[in-house]
């Protein structure tokens, strides 16, 4: 059994098959094992309890986990068969985060000249009571940024290409490295595949 399989993350759907979370597949299999979950096939849609999770033949060329009496395949999404809800988390304000929403790209040219040449631009300056928030944040390529200093877009004839506001996407989906097993694709939307480059 490598510890590194068992580390990876497992897509959690809540009862109405909505993605909710990613959890390590050492807790996935546990809660199949222990009846509050079922392993679902992504390919089939097919879903299994432990027992007839741990019958499946494991295609040649499959990674699986090996224990003293079994050979394991991999869950890489499982079903939740009594939660139903939709836990609410926030998105952290980050510039990582504003550059996966901004797509590295100045939010007044267009531009993608590299996150380097990249900076954090207040719509409303903060000098003018303007707060560093998802809605009054954007990227700017630090030659726009110059241009507009310390006013607003309209004072030195700059217009966004998009108003600002918070991300679609959720910060439960977040796996390290940005790697997630493709079988996700058929639960989550295409936003949370978009990645800073």
């Amino acid at each position: 059994m490598t510890t590194s399989a068992l580390s990876r993350d497992t897509l959690v759907l809540n009862r109405a098959w909505l993605a909710i979370a990613s959890t390590p597949v050492r807790n996935a299999l546990r809660l199949v094992y222990s009846e509050a979950a079922k392993v679902v096939q992504p390919d089939t849609y097919e879903v299994h309890g432990f027992e007839s999770w741990s019958g499946l033949e494991i295609p040649e060329g499959e990674e699986s986990i090996s224990t003293v009496r079994l050979e394991l395949r991999i869950p890489e999404v499982i079903v939740l068969n009594s939660f139903s809800g939709v836990p609410r988390q926030a998105l952290p304000f980050t510039r990582k985060n504003l550059i996966r929403r901004d797509l590295s790209r100045c939010q007044y040219c267009g531009k993608q000249p590299g996150q380097a040449q990249l900076s954090v631009d207040h719509v409303i300056p903060r000098s003018k009571g303007g707060g560093t928030s998802w809605e009054n944040c954007v990227l700017a390529c630090l030659r726009c940024n110059r241009r507009k200093g310390n006013k607003l877009a309209s004072e030195v004839g700059m217009i966004l290409l998009q108003e600002p506001k918070p991300p679609a996407w959720s910060p439960i989906f977040e796996v390290a490295g940005g790697e997630k097993p493709t079988a996700w694709r058929r639960f989550i939307g295409e936003q949370s595949w978009v990645e800073a480059s």
